[in-house]
């Protein structure tokens, strides 16, 4: 159902539109119109979607890993960037999934599939894949990317003029991260994937796990996932390329690794 508003919301709408460019923890300029809290909102819904549909693990060893590492990572965002907003907790679920993905939604929500664990060796591996994904979250690159993807439909989305109906909710999945069939990764661009993988490295870094264990994990990656095509025929990095541009911080971070507290996520 369309909602009819009066005139001088457009006005403000202009006035988001001018106001609506800030910066990422990187500094890079970002245009995000969408308000937290309705990204958050998007988050939570996306996940009670995956909820239903996907089975979760209750392996009681591996949801032990997967949490205690989730934990350490969030502390260690948190310390990193201390000027940002945060959930006041993340939920954290482990899905019954062969692919090797994970995933954070706004609103604080983190899932990780079993076919992770596979590649992932270490915790610390771990601990990268998560910060990552965890980076894209308090980036806001999901309401960058809606925002791009909508154009205009995100400015009136923040006004309440247009109903849910006709934004669509597949964009809203799309823009989140997560692909027509429940639970699929999709790549954000190539900026975003640079980006998220820096923010990533701080924060295993300042969570006590080894950030040269960040590149490791892509090396096993490319070696589980066979050959990628051309680097400029997708949005998401070549393993070689994310690698690179990982080892451009990797002093930065090791100095950060040797004063933080190591990291002990051990099961028994």
């Amino acid at each position: 159902m369309r909602l009819r508003f009066p005139l001088h919301l457009l006005f403000i709408l202009q006035l988001a539109l001018l106001a609506g460019c800030d910066e990422t923890p990187t500094g890079r300029s970002q245009l995000a119109l969408v308000p937290e809290n309705l990204m958050a909102q998007m988050g939570e819904d996306t996940f009670d979607q995956l909820l239903n549909r996907q089975p979760v693990s209750r392996d009681t060893q591996v949801n032990e890993l997967v949490q205690c590492v989730a934990d350490k990572v969030v502390a260690g965002a948190e310390a990193s960037y201390p000027g940002l907003a945060f959930p006041e907790r993340w939920d954290v679920v482990v899905f019954e999934d062969s692919s090797p993905n994970a995933f954070a939604l706004p609103g604080g929500r983190i899932g990780v599939h079993t076919g992770l664990l596979r590649v992932a060796e270490t915790s610390a591996q771990l601990a990268a894949v998560i910060g990552h994904e965890v980076g894209h979250v308090l980036a806001d690159h999901g309401n960058e990317r809606l925002t791009q993807q909508l154009g205009i439909k995100a400015g009136l989305l923040v006004v309440g003029l247009l109903g849910e109906g006709e934004l669509g909710h597949q964009q809203l999945m799309q823009a989140l991260g997560i692909g027509a069939q429940i639970g699929i990764s999709l790549p954000f661009s190539r900026t975003h994937e640079e980006e998220a993988d820096l923010m990533g490295l701080a924060i295993m870094a300042r969570s006590g796990f080894d950030p040269q264990e960040s590149v490791a994990l892509w090396r096993n990656m490319a070696a589980t996932g066979g050959g990628q095509p051309p680097e400029f025929l997708s949005t998401h990095p070549a393993h070689e390329s994310r690698i690179k541009v990982l080892e451009t911080s990797m002093d930065e971070a090791l100095a950060t690794y040797e004063n933080a507290s190591p990291a002990d996520c051990s099961t028994s």
